[in-house]
């Protein structure tokens, strides 16, 4: 029932099938008549038998002679003076070949046949057994497939050109391959899973990337994923990379890699303004990809905006792009009320700038600001100064504020990007795992087509993979081979602080238990893939029972931070 979502157009991408599959559905197909009853029957929704076909099964040539003896089956004649077997109550039907108006309809009724009994087979195939031209056998095939019956690929294993298939043995071949497969995944326990994705997400010291580069690494991972926009660099990406560094993000989003903005839509409220810019969820997002994910969200009308955030919003829209002090200018406003307003427009998901810099001066107050000139410090400084932003711009997504051109790709596409993008967050994808995604994602039900139809094609595998969840579960081949070594490691007892707002916080989902609210001053402690302590409430909380020097170490690894220096401010 699962699988009835295949459709004619998928045929061509279902790759991958496996060979003794392909044979096993073939030997099921073809007839195996023991009797003379049981071959008439058979040749009534065969079509016809040649001579090498009977003559292959022993016991056939026998059975035919007593069938003609009987007049239940007789000789027909077809293309270049061939002759098969037939039923005799086929006669019309194979008399219709020489009927000019009645041919092609007589034709597809005969390769109807052939189809239901050979599995996969060429149109060449076809052609040779009744002696007739490929291109009549091809245009009674493509009635087929029109008609849903047949189906187009290539399904046998180093197949040289195209195959067709009737639909219900394709199906049947899908399936045992598709169990096949299943069959040699052994699922894991919920806490080598998490062992696992603290290798996948590169948050375990050994894992941990090193380097610029290793930013556009982690931001493929999270992409979409909205967190504090406090959180970012002083808890996310520092747990990830090794010395990080705020210039390499800054990096990405001037050449355009990556945009920051707010995905989730909010309303606001101009008596009380917008929310915090610190506790604001902002996602990373590569900047191809953005109106993907901005296709899941909802508008926001420009009357939910205050008269100064209205006033940079349309200047921003006359103009364009525009440094700080072109807003300034521009909006007739003093320097503190466009920043208050950009400080709204931020929170709102409506303007971003082209630096990540233009985030962190809107997170550390005006007073604590760092600029390059003035007294030397001895430490590095960062910039945090609005001037240091680069220019301001509207967010390039579907908002009554500013109407961008429609989504190109289709919503099936939209979706398999969101789809491919949590297979590199979580390595396995299951319901259970959507618990720490937003709220607005497509529903599980179209995800789960979208895996289906990657299954299909090879490009990622399904069966159940984290013991534990019920449900459908997908994974990509490079996760089902690191969740196999991961079985096999040995725990090491080591320690592994994260912030509660990092996406690895799946207390009370992966593990037993009340979650741990996603706030970035709440922090937790893992274990060899559970829980041993939490921070929450200005309070330490022990989930284990530990003697008292594993407690006095797990008390301090739980609360030691790693914030770069350059952004102590932000912390």
């Amino acid at each position: 029932m699962s699988r009835r979502w295949l459709d004619p157009e998928s045929a061509a991408d279902i790759g991958r099938l496996d060979a003794q599959a392909v044979k096993r559905v073939r030997a099921q197909a073809w007839p195996d008549a023991g009797s003379a009853d049981e071959l008439h029957d058979a040749l009534l929704w065969l079509a016809f038998l040649t001579a090498g076909e009977v003559a292959a099964n022993p016991a056939w040539p026998a059975l035919i002679d007593e069938l003609a003896l009987a007049g239940r089956v007789l000789k027909v004649n077809v293309g270049a003076g061939a002759s098969v077997w037939a039923a005799a109550e086929r006669r019309m039907l194979f008399a219709a070949l020489d009927d000019e108006a009645a041919a092609a309809a007589a034709l597809v009724e005969i390769v109807r046949g052939r189809l239901e009994g050979l599995g996969p087979v060429t149109a060449h195939a076809i052609a040779i057994s009744l002696a007739m031209q490929v291109a009549g056998i091809d245009q009674a095939l493509v009635a087929l497939q029109t008609e849903g019956f047949a189906m187009r690929g290539r399904f046998t294993p180093g197949a040289a050109g195209d195959e067709w298939c009737e639909r219900r043995l394709l199906a049947r071949i899908h399936r045992y391959t598709v169990n096949r497969l299943r069959a040699e995944i052994e699922p894991v326990p919920a806490r080598d899973y998490l062992r696992f994705l603290f290798e996948w997400q590169r948050v375990a010291p050994d894992a941990r990337m090193q380097g610029p580069d290793a930013v556009a690494a982690v931001l493929g991972q999270l992409e979409g994923y909205e967190l504090p926009a406090g959180a970012w660099e002083t808890e996310i990406l520092p747990a990830r990379i090794t010395e990080y560094e705020p210039a390499w993000l800054d990096e990405h989003c001037l050449a355009g890699r990556f945009v920051w903005t707010r995905l989730a839509a909010r309303a606001a409220d101009p008596e009380r303004g917008a929310a915090p810019v610190r506790a604001t969820p902002i996602a990373l997002i590569a900047r191809r990809n953005l109106r993907v994910w901005s296709a899941f969200t909802t508008a926001m009308q420009p009357e939910q905006l205050s008269a100064n955030a209205r006033a940079i919003a349309d200047c921003l829209r006359s103009q364009g792009a525009s440094f700080f002090d072109d807003l300034v200018e521009g909006a007739h406003l003093l320097p503190t009320q466009v920043e208050a307003a950009l400080a709204e427009l931020v929170a709102l998901g409506v303007v971003n700038s082209d630096s990540f810099g233009g985030l962190r001066a809107l997170l550390v107050p005006a007073d604590r600001r760092k600029s390059a000139a003035g007294a030397p410090r001895r430490r590095r400084v960062a910039l945090y100064g609005m001037a240091d932003a680069g220019r301001w711009a509207l967010v390039r997504r579907p908002t009554a504020l500013d109407e961008p051109a429609r989504l190109e790709n289709t919503e099936g596409d939209a979706v398999e990007v969101v789809v491919r993008t949590l297979l590199r967050r979580w390595g396995v994808l299951f319901w259970s795992m959507l618990a720490r995604e937003a709220n607005w994602l497509p529903p599980w039900r179209d995800l789960l087509r979208s895996c289906r139809r990657l299954e299909a094609r090879g490009e990622i595998r399904g069966g159940r993979f984290v013991a534990g969840f019920s449900g459908e579960q997908y994974a990509t081949p490079e996760a089902v081979g690191l969740l196999r070594d991961m079985r096999r490691k040995e725990p090491d007892g080591k320690w592994l602080s994260l912030s509660a707002g990092d996406p690895l916080n799946l207390i009370g989902i992966l593990t037993p238990g009340a979650r741990l609210p996603a706030l970035t001053g709440n922090r937790l402690l893992y274990r060899d893939g559970l829980p041993v302590a939490v921070f929450a409430g200005a309070e330490v909380k022990f989930l284990q029972e530990l003697d008292s020097t594993a407690a006095w170490e797990a008390h301090n690894v739980l609360l030691r931070r790693h914030v770069p220096a350059l952004l102590a401010d932000l912390a």
